[in-house]
């Protein structure tokens, strides 16, 4: 098969995807394993060796089996730590940080910036369901409306979702193409901040034209206040955790990953001690291992804050276990599991789906023509991330999807690791719409119908998209990101 015929069967596979997805109702595993089976046997059918039904299997469970491999204790550890981050209140002392630091004022950036932070360790629906009582409070307190609270709050999230690890979707791209996850996340948090300021900045009056109450049932007992005095704006729930050691739970990860990497390029090869600091140091940075070291600072905090966990631990599931540690040994781990499980089966069978599309021989010829037609090498892994973003609706299932698409292309592009991993990232915030889980978990929580959906969730993540990419465009042209 020619490389059109590959492109035009690419395309036509992915309408499909999202058509099972969709209309069908079929779940987002099965259809990327049917889609991406009956995709290898077509190519089979038309001439394409080595892609016979038992090649097209084998290329499935090798892609699923190696992706599952790699992200899947990240992806377990992230969602054990989010469990923490809940039940100990630390969210909700990061919002409270925000509240003071902005002084009353502008206060839609509470919970946005909660989520961007929380969002880096910790599953966007947790993510959102963890900021949006904040959001929902504080937009009643000082009559804010829904749309402003919903159109920054998913920014936040979506964009250190997108675009820093060890959120699931951009870990699994920096995996996949071998790019420093180090660099990665510095150069995300770079990106990511100047992109939230310049959305929030474009679009903060747009989203405020609008009025959209707070859900009902969460701000019942709340007044709303013309004061901008902050004491009356903080959230008040007792044995909250302090600001600093809140901020810990998720930094701890982020500082063992990305100072990892900096350190590995400070210290020289050439001495045996020198090699020793070099392997302690590959050792604290490994993403499994910074996870943990996360997760076993979120259970050491958790004691000082035993009836809050436990309360919070109750909330969620109906159980008080008679013994605490059952709380933060057993029931966080149990949630993390349940939480992480559709995650992780996404995740490897979009890793699959990632293996056959890699695997066509004319994948460079299809490379060629997109140089030939002078297109910037690095607007393609931003455009396929946006296409398979639009097409599937998961950042996580975009993202590695989109890796399979780019990563034989890189060589003859011309793209470096680093940058192509953020473009993905920034390709995969266009079009968030119905197909996403995320779009309806944030709706229902910030009270918007459908057709507010698709403007403060879509639109403020398309602006976002956009930027973001221009960032990372603008710092690969200038040589800083490689």
């Amino acid at each position: 098969m020619s490389a059109i015929g590959f492109l035009v069967l690419l395309v036509i596979a992915i309408v499909v995807l999202m058509l099972l997805m969709t209309k069908v109702k079929l779940n987002p595993v099965m259809s990327l394993f049917v889609v991406a089976l009956a995709f290898g046997v077509i190519l089979g059918v038309f001439g394409t060796e080595g892609y016979s039904f038992m090649d097209t299997l084998n290329m499935i469970t090798t892609g699923f089996g190696s992706t599952l491999g790699s992200l899947g204790m990240p992806i377990i550890l992230g969602a054990v730590l989010a469990m923490g981050v809940q039940d100990t209140g630390a969210a909700k002392s990061i919002a409270n940080f925000f509240i003071k630091l902005f002084k009353g004022k502008n206060l839609e950036l509470a919970p946005s910036l909660t989520a961007y932070v929380v969002s880096i360790p910790v599953f966007g629906d947790i993510t959102t369901i963890l900021c949006s009582n904040i959001a929902n409070v504080l937009g009643k307190r000082k009559h804010i409306s829904m749309s402003t609270m919903a159109s920054f709050t998913q920014t936040g999230l979506n964009l250190t979702h997108a675009m820093v690890p060890p959120t699931p979707g951009i870990l699994a791209v920096s995996v996949a193409l071998s790019a420093d996850l180090g660099l990665v996340i510095s150069w995300g948090i770079v990106v990511t901040i100047i992109t939230f300021f310049a959305t929030w900045l474009i679009l903060k009056r747009w989203a405020a034209k609008e009025w959209i109450p707070a859900v009902p049932e969460v701000t019942a007992e709340i007044q709303e206040t013309n004061s901008d005095n902050v004491d009356d704006l903080l959230i008040k729930d007792k044995d909250l955790p302090g600001t600093f050691a809140s901020f810990l739970t998720i930094l701890i990860p982020v500082i063992l990953i990305a100072g990892g990497s900096f350190v590995g390029m400070l210290i020289p090869e050439s001495t045996p001690d020198d090699a020793l600091v070099r392997t302690l140091v590959a050792i604290a940075s490994d993403k499994v291992v910074a996870l943990a070291m996360g997760v076993i600072y979120t259970m050491f905090l958790a004691l000082g804050h035993k009836a809050s966990v436990r309360k919070s631990n109750l909330d969620a599931t109906g159980k008080d276990p008679e013994c605490f540690r059952e709380v933060v040994l057993n029931s966080w781990i149990a949630r993390g599991m349940e939480v992480a499980l559709i995650a992780l089966l996404v995740t490897a069978m979009g890793g699959g789906f990632s293996q056959v599309i890699k695997s066509f021989p004319g994948i460079n010829d299809l490379a060629l023509l997109i140089q030939d037609s002078g297109v910037p090498g690095l607007l393609i892994p931003f455009l396929v991330g946006a296409i398979m973003m639009t097409a599937v609706g998961s950042m996580t299932t975009a993202g590695v999807t989109a890796v399979g698409v780019v990563a034989p292309m890189m060589d003859m592009l011309g793209l470096e690791p680093v940058s192509t991993a953020l473009a993905i990232g920034a390709g995969t915030l266009i079009f968030n719409h119905v197909t996403n889980s995320g779009f309806w978990v944030v709706s229902k929580f910030f009270n918007l119908d459908l057709k507010q959906g698709l403007k403060y969730i879509t639109i403020p993540d398309a602006v976002a998209g956009v930027i973001g990419f221009i960032l990372v465009f603008i710092l690969n042209t200038a040589g800083l990101i490689h």
